[in-house]
């Protein structure tokens, strides 16, 4: 009798681990998800849909068993994301506080990396019929916190929240507040619909929805809006459009970074996806979509540059 009752635990040991061999899914503490497969969501600001959607295609092409669902939002949004445990990435134009940081730490026992991985701009497009297409900065100024004598209203993806906003009213209103001339629309696509259906309309969105001549969308998008140019940072007498060139030497003066932050527990497909970005194949994409690459090597060369 002593025997069966010693006996008794191994059996249910050995019936315990029969029966998890039979479940579906990881064993306990073993991740989901590799570089090389898995699926995981991460957060992008809104505004690099284009370029990013791209980046995702490639890396999902190169590694079959991985799934990045991208959720598209504005930025304050996807930096909210950062308390969210299920989000392994965020993509936005600013890196995170250190006040943000030690929430993360403290919360989910996890800690952050980032890099920037390209140089983007903030693109000024105007209706193809507008008189308007070159504006200095103090122009851009005026109109925005509606001291301008100018009929145009400006028109962003968003009055709160999103990165063209932010951007706008550190950088170039330097803290001011914007006018009660400026128009929200819901989204970069809708800012492109709006300013295509008004002459009076001047709109300002992430270049990669309106940089990449060789995309059809965005030459769609093209036909029906115009570019403007800009005052150049370096060269006041000269004015320039968003081009790599002016966004590389920073002529453009509407130039922004393109930051990925990475918060993974283990080296799984978020370090996969984080890291393809570095890589000269996540590169030469950025470089496509007609943004600066921050960590890929040029030879500039003397050639004659059309602004």
């Amino acid at each position: 009798m002593a025997k069966l009752v010693r006996s008794a635990p191994l059996w249910l040991l050995c019936s315990a681990l029969f029966t998890g061999c039979g479940e579906s899914g990881p064993a306990l503490g073993v991740p989901a998800d590799t570089p090389d497969s898995g699926t995981i969501h991460i957060s992008v600001d809104e505004s690099f849909k284009p370029v990013i959607d791209s980046e995702i295609a490639v890396y999902e092409s190169l590694h079959p068993g991985t799934h990045i669902i991208a959720h598209y939002k504005p930025e304050a949004d996807c930096l909210r994301d950062l308390l969210t445990d299920s989000t392994r990435c965020i993509i936005a134009t600013r890196t995170y506080s250190a006040a943000e940081r030690n929430i993360v730490n403290d919360s989910l026992k996890t800690d952050l990396r980032y890099n920037v991985v390209a140089y983007d701009a903030i693109a000024v497009i105007t209706h193809p019929q507008s008189p308007d297409s070159l504006f200095s900065t103090e122009e851009l100024r005026a109109l925005l916190s509606g001291r301008s004598a100018s009929k145009l209203r400006p028109v962003f993806d968003g009055l709160k929240a999103t990165s063209t906003v932010r951007f706008i009213v550190d950088s170039l209103l330097q803290g001011g507040k914007l006018g009660s001339n400026v128009t929200a629309a819901e989204g970069s696509e809708a800012v492109i619909d709006y300013v295509a259906a008004n002459k009076d309309a001047i709109g300002f969105i992430g270049v990669s929805w309106v940089g990449n001549r060789q995309d059809s969308s965005q030459l769609s998008y093209l036909s029906r809006v115009r570019v403007a140019s800009l005052q150049d940072a370096r060269n006041p007498d000269k004015y320039v459009t968003p081009a790599q060139y002016n966004i590389y030497f920073k002529r453009y003066p509407l130039r922004r970074d393109l930051v990925c932050i990475l918060k993974e527990r283990h080296i799984g497909l978020g370090h996969g996806f984080y890291n393809y970005l570095t890589t000269q194949s996540g590169q030469l994409i950025f470089n496509r979509a007609f943004l600066m690459p921050a960590l890929m090597n040029f030879q500039i060369r003397d050639a004659r540059v059309s602004d």
